[in-house]
């Protein structure tokens, strides 16, 4: 009688999810990723390294943050760089998630890879919903070119998952808590009822993709021996080469586990 076939490892189908060029391919596969390891599909094995870079469509063309154009508020170009814009940051952030779990996975268990593959998914839904409301607009993800620095946090924080912690969900993220009540409000100003209705489901599962940071960040601390505050200040003057800026959307970063003590130190 022939032996059952061991399952697929997660960190195979974290590489394979990381290397997908194709947008909506790329989503999808998040997506399953995160489905097949919920439902106990895939492996605890980390046989696979992840990518040094993950895969791109050829559009949007990626363009460093000081060589971007301005968006013009209010105008309908100006509404359409916003939401491309929007889609962007998302897209980049299902390989985000992805990275750290299949980076870190071996070392920081199940439950860490739990959490970061349901981000995954939870980014890709975020994109899927963009790139339908830039249709509405006539427009489409890729149609303009978009920033390149946000896999930067990445690259320079692959060898460490404390720094990545620190840097990606508890300051990067963490500005999205900052950002988005604002815009929000513009939106609506403006009579798009639909899109704001996204970006308050967008903040909502952000709060708990910070939180998520924050926790482990709290307990690779505690492993460490060290004071989470401190550690998470070193490691910021580190690799965060900007100034945390306000104002701060306090009570939605304590919702996320951020103290107010903790980053208006380094604002």
């Amino acid at each position: 009688m022939p032996r059952p076939s061991a399952p697929p490892t997660v960190a195979a189908a974290i590489h394979a999810a990381l290397c997908e060029r194709d947008v909506r391919a790329k989503a999808m596969a998040a997506r399953k990723v995160a489905r097949d390891w919920r439902l106990g599909r895939l492996a605890f094995v980390f046989d696979v390294a992840m990518p040094d870079t993950p895969g791109r469509p050829h559009e949007p063309e990626l363009l460093p943050p000081a060589k971007m154009p301005k968006r013009k508020s209010g105008s309908a170009h100006g509404r359409i760089a916003l939401w491309h814009a929007l889609a962007h940051i998302e897209f980049v952030a299902i390989d985000l998630a992805l990275d750290m779990a299949g980076r870190f996975g071996a070392e920081m268990g199940p439950a860490f890879v739990g959490d970061f593959l349901s981000v995954a998914a939870d980014e890709a839904m975020h994109f899927a919903l963009l790139d339908r409301h830039l249709h509405t607009f006539g427009s489409r993800y890729g149609a303009l070119p978009a920033h390149d620095g946000l896999w930067g946090a990445a690259a320079e924080t692959s060898h460490d998952v404390a720094a990545r912690l620190a840097v990606v969900p508890m300051v990067l993220e963490a500005r999205g808590l900052d950002v988005t009540p604002g815009a929000i409000e513009r939106v609506r100003a403006a009579g798009d009822q639909r899109g704001a209705r996204i970006l308050e489901r967008i903040l909502d599962d952000e709060i708990r993709h910070v939180r998520f940071g924050a926790n482990h960040f709290n307990d690779v601390a505690q492993r460490l021996a060290e004071e989470p505050g401190n550690l998470w200040k070193s490691l910021i003057f580190r690799y965060f080469r900007s100034n945390l800026k306000p104002p701060f959307n306090d009570s939605a970063r304590l919702s996320a586990g951020l103290s107010r003590d903790l980053y208006t130190a380094l604002a």
